[in-house]
């Protein structure tokens, strides 16, 4: 195997404290001026780095603290986007969870494109250099994530996008060649790891959330042999760098999407993706059984994502370590790893627990991969 090979991992996302939460509301109104922000901005992101690494972990990410979601750094860096509440923009239905906090005027808008994409900036660079100077004197690797090109396939309509892109493809090889220079910059500045978040291929799984594909005119198969292509062009030709790639089920607010085992989707993806780490969601019997593991090839490690995210469950590195030889039925213990199943965060909505719970779950994360392997 290349690249990176740490045992316990991170998957992007933290809770966003409330001190960050009250600025951006201040800021948004005019209350709190840019350097203001940028201070408290920083903070969060110092806050975040320090609980990792009180954890143990040797992954971090900045916890994603600059952005409103996993995946608004592109948009917030990008033109030709516009606000566009359209049906077709609804991939499906939100399950479980029990609200969304104090914070939901604050969620990302549900946003379209409306015309040619131009970068007004790289949306991750600034990023890494922070996150970067907070790793410099530790053995820490500072992971970035940046989002699925195909994941913006909901961000296309007939109804307002064709006049910029008369086609969804046309519209999605835009989006990975902005994410591509967006990762050879990052590779530039000296990156090691890092991640595409990929949310919208296990959506595939449900016929009422595959509905909107298909309405884009791809069939499932279609979708992930175009997907995958995209993907790739995103990843491949930067020696040295380790990628990480993550499907999960919807993580918001503690509610989720879709359910089902990665089956149906996993023999395309599993070995066609090029990426070194595949995190995958396995924290509850939503998830389905590891049986799909046997389609991931040789040259990949599988990062489990046992500890979950949605609730403030206890796990304990015994149980953990229970389920991960359970996976050695399928890959062998050195080619395996241990993280939460998403992220926290995924949006300024957080999950329903406390910074405490997180960071118990992370040393959990951490204290597993000592039991089982070592080291983390």
């Amino acid at each position: 195997m290349d690249g990176i090979t740490n045992h316990a991992d991170v998957v992007g996302s933290l809770l966003r404290p409330k001190e960050l939460l009250d600025a951006r509301a201040a800021y948004q109104e005019g209350r709190l001026g840019p350097a203001e922000w940028k201070v408290v901005e920083d903070m969060a992101v110092d806050q975040a780095v320090a609980m990792q690494q009180r954890a143990g972990l040797k992954i971090v990410t900045d916890g994603e603290m600059r952005r409103l979601s996993f995946q608004s750094q592109l948009t917030d860096a990008v033109d030709g986007f516009k606000a566009a509440g359209l049906s077709s923009f609804t991939w499906g239905r939100w399950r479980g969870g029990s609200g969304v906090g104090d914070y939901e005027e604050q969620r990302p808008e549900q946003l379209g494109v409306v015309g040619k994409l131009r970068r007004r900036r790289y949306p991750s660079v600034e990023e890494l250099v922070y996150l970067r100077a907070q790793c410099r004197d530790t053995d820490t690797i500072p992971k970035v994530t940046l989002p699925s090109p195909s994941l913006f396939a909901n961000f296309w309509s007939r109804d307002c996008s064709c006049e910029a892109y008369p086609t969804l493809d046309s519209f999605l090889a835009d989006v990975a060649n902005l994410l591509r220079d967006e990762v050879a910059e990052l590779v530039r500045l000296g990156v090691r790891y890092i991640q595409l978040d990929a949310p919208h291929y296990p959506l595939l799984l449900d016929p009422e959330t595959r509905k909107f594909y298909e309405q884009q005119g791809w069939d499932r198969d279609a979708w992930l042999a175009q997907g995958i292509a995209l993907d790739n062009a995103v990843l491949e030709g930067f020696p040295g760098v380790t990628f990480g790639f993550h499907l999960c089920r919807g993580n918001q607010a503690s509610r989720w999407l879709v359910e089902g085992d990665y089956g149906p989707i996993a023999r395309q993806i599993f070995p066609k993706i090029r990426a070194h780490r595949l995190l995958l969601e396995y924290d509850d019997a939503r998830s389905g059984s590891f049986d799909s593991l046997q389609w991931v090839p040789e040259d990949k490690m599988v990062v489990l994502g046992l500890v979950t995210t949605k609730s403030a469950r206890k796990e304990t590195p015994e149980g953990l370590a229970q389920s991960i030889e359970e996976a050695t039925r399928y890959i062998p213990k050195h080619r395996l790893a241990i993280s939460p199943q998403c992220g926290f965060s995924s949006s300024i909505l957080g999950n329903q627990l406390t910074i405490d719970d997180q960071e118990r779950k992370l040393v959990t994360t951490v204290d597993t991969a000592h039991r089982v392997w070592g080291s983390a």
